[in-house]
C-alpha cells in the first residue's frame, strides 16, 4: 500500500471499533456481525456470522444497558491484507441492579476482503471491573433539557434495542 492507501485503511479499521461499540450498545446484531469476516471462528467448534450472532445474542441478553467508549487505538500492518490492533475501551455495564465500570483492552486481528476491512478476531482483556455504589439508571427521568441529571431516553429510543428485547 502507498501512504494514502494505508491512511484510508487505518481509518476504515478504526471505524470497525467504533461501529462495534455502537452496534453492541444499540443491540443491532446484524450490524455487529457484519463487522466480522464471513468465516469468523466462534468458540472452538463453530464458524460463521450466524454462529457469531447466536453467541452475541446470548452474551448481550445476560446484561442490560452497555456503554462502550473507544479510546486509544494502535494499528500495525502485517501486509496489504492483514493487520493487528490494540484498542482501549471504557465500558459501563448494567448487571441486574448493579452498575459496573470496566477498563478493557481489545487485541484485534483484521483482514481486508473484497476491498473492505473486517475483524477476524477480537480478544477482550480486562484491566478491572468495578461495581459502582449507585446504578445511574435508578433515578427519575431527566426530561432533558429541563434537567441535566436523571435518566435519559437511551438506549430505549433505538429501534434496534427495542427489537432485540421484544424477542423475549
Amino acid at each position: 500500500m502507498d501512504a494514502l492507501e494505508r491512511l484510508i485503511a487505518r481509518d476504515e479499521i478504526r471505524d470497525l471499533a467504533h461501529r462495534y461499540a455502537l452496534a453492541t450498545d444499540s443491540r443491532d446484531l446484524d450490524a455487529l456481525v457484519a463487522l466480522f469476516v464471513e468465516d469468523v471462528r466462534v468458540g472452538r467448534d463453530e464458524t460463521g456470522r450466524e454462529a457469531l450472532r447466536r453467541d452475541f445474542d446470548e452474551q448481550l441478553r445476560g446484561v442490560g444497558v452497555t456503554i462502550l467508549f473507544v479510546g486509544n487505538q494502535v494499528i500495525e500492518f502485517d501486509d496489504d491484507e492483514h493487520a493487528v490492533g490494540t484498542v482501549y475501551c471504557k465500558g459501563e455495564i448494567q448487571d441486574g441492579e448493579r452498575w459496573i465500570s470496566q477498563a478493557i483492552q481489545y487485541r484485534d486481528r483484521y483482514e481486508r476482503r473484497d476491498g473492505h476491512w473486517y475483524f477476524v478476531r477480537r480478544r477482550h482483556l480486562l484491566w478491572y471491573g468495578l461495581e459502582e455504589p449507585r446504578n445511574p439508571l435508578a433515578q427519575p427521568p431527566a426530561n432533558w433539557p429541563e434537567n441535566h441529571a436523571g435518566r435519559g431516553t437511551l438506549p430505549e429510543s433505538w429501534e434496534s434495542w427495542r427489537k432485540f428485547w421484544d424477542r423475549d
